[in-house]
């Protein structure tokens, strides 16, 4: 029987594995499903062992466990432990501190072949290691920034590469603020909080109120699409929900991150082409948004992985980035949230309608009572919430509000807000710049159903 192990090799299972036991609902052992039992002993007691500072246990029916975090009070972000983490064996150790002893002392102008190397470890450590697995550990450490690597004739030598250590020399403490507000208050802070480590320092000076520290978790995910973005390159999204667990594969180009003010929560804003009778010279498709915390890996396309309809996407998306661009500078402007969809949400008693009956865009008319000389800050609030909206003043104390949005559903939790002041609230289909003359009916009896579900939930005759 195995031994349990405290360290994880891959973060992409560990992520996933921190967010299904303690972001989005602890699972029990009947919960979880995709592996044994004694696998998910093993993990829980792992991901409790990095945060259990931060563990609560609740006991009702079963054990019930939780994160709990005061990010006024904190100095780092304590998922970055989740980073800092990774497994390894016997010799990897070994081979770690032998390998980075005997090329510490070299300058990078003195590479070693891996034959040199293996002589070492035998003349001066008495060990005996296969040449292969020195030769993975090396290509390893090159690809982690370690050792640096080049081909002297038809040999590949290696020598250690410059430490972090070696750069942070000489920091001021201006930079080291700079750091420590950092790895607090922006993406990638990991990196802030692993120079700060190096230099054996704290964050003694920032608390940030309202932090969403659990948006770390996708920064790998995040630089992936950034590098994508950065080369214009078509890619396929492994993509997987957090209400099931169906892999799905979405392609497309990358174009822009959105980020939520409320939540923190990261989306992905991508070109999706679609079949169409045009030429293939002419691009066809439709905006997409896609949450981070779904996608599990980024692939570019190439001539290895994709099909003939991807690559021939491919070269089309290299032609049209700038153009796409554009395209969504303008859409964004009819964007209430990250929706571009207008498609009608299924409801328990609401049958799901055909996907053209909003029409492309919605036009959404609300008509609020406002008391002119006792709410004037209503009527500010729906001028600073309204995002370029329509305001016109019907009759005393009557307000009509317009906006045009590609989805109306996204509006939902914002109109709940005037409740009470509500008079009527239309929604109107709009296609090429024509208003349906009748309201759909679909969302007001969508928008009416949410009313008497809360008037179930509280009692409310």
């Amino acid at each position: 029987m195995s031994e349990f192990q405290e360290l994880i090799k891959k973060f992409d299972k560990c992520r996933d594995y921190v967010r299904d036991f303690f972001v989005y609902g602890f699972k029990s052992r009947n919960d979880f499903s995709l592996k044994s039992a004694r696998t998910y002993d093993d993990e829980r007691r792992r991901i409790e062992s990095w945060l259990s500072e931060y563990v609560k246990e609740d006991y009702t029916q079963e054990k019930n466990i939780s994160l709990q975090m005061d990010s006024n009070l904190l100095d780092t972000n304590p998922l970055y432990r989740v980073w800092k983490t990774k497994s390894f064996t016997d010799y990897d150790i070994l081979l770690h501190f032998y390998l980075l002893d005997i090329l510490e002392n070299a300058s990078t102008s003195h590479y070693k072949s891996i034959n040199e190397l293996a002589d070492t470890l035998l003349e001066k450590y008495d060990l005996i290691i296969d040449v292969q697995m020195i030769r993975r550990k090396c290509n390893e450490y090159v690809a982690e920034g370690l050792f640096v690597s080049k081909k002297e004739g038809k040999t590949l030598v290696y020598a250690k590469a410059p430490s972090l250590a070696d750069y942070t020399k000489g920091f001021t403490e201006d930079f080291m603020n700079a750091l420590r507000f950092f790895q607090l208050s922006a993406p990638f802070g990991i990196l802030g909080s692993t120079l700060l480590d190096q230099q054996l320092e704290r964050n003694q000076i920032f608390r940030i109120k309202h932090s969403f520290m659990v948006h770390t978790l996708e920064d790998e995910i995040l630089l992936d699409l950034l590098q994508a973005m950065k080369n214009e390159q078509y890619i396929m999204l492994h993509c997987r929900s957090n209400k099931n667990d169906i892999l799905r594969i979405e392609s497309g180009i990358p174009l822009r991150i959105f980020v939520s003010t409320k939540t923190g929560r990261r989306y992905l804003c991508f070109y999706h082409f679609t079949k169409s009778k045009t030429p293939a010279s002419k691009i066809h498709g439709r905006f997409h948004s896609l949450r981070l915390d779904q996608i599990k890996k980024v692939e570019p396309v190439t001539e290895k992985n994709g099909t003939q309809e991807q690559l021939a996407e491919c070269s089309l998306s290299k032609q049209s980035y700038s153009l796409l661009k554009e395209k969504l500078n303008k859409n964004q402007s009819r964007l209430w949230g990250v929706s571009f969809s207008s498609d009608v949400r299924p409801s328990r008693n609401i049958p799901t309608a055909p996907r053209d009956t909003l029409g492309r865009e919605q036009l959404v008319v609300l008509t609020l009572h406002i008391d002119e000389q006792r709410e004037s800050y209503i009527l500010k609030r729906l001028e600073r919430e309204g995002r370029n909206g329509t305001i016109t003043h019907l009759a005393p104390n009557t307000y009509q509000y317009e906006k045009v949005v590609f989805d109306a559903y996204e509006m939902l939790p914002w109109f709940r807000s005037f409740l009470g002041r509500i008079l009527d609230l239309k929604v109107y289909a709009v296609n090429n710049n024509q208003v349906s003359p009748s309201p759909n009916r679909l969302f007001s009896q969508r928008f009416q159903e949410d009313l008497n579900r809360m008037y179930e939930m509280y009692d409310i005759e």
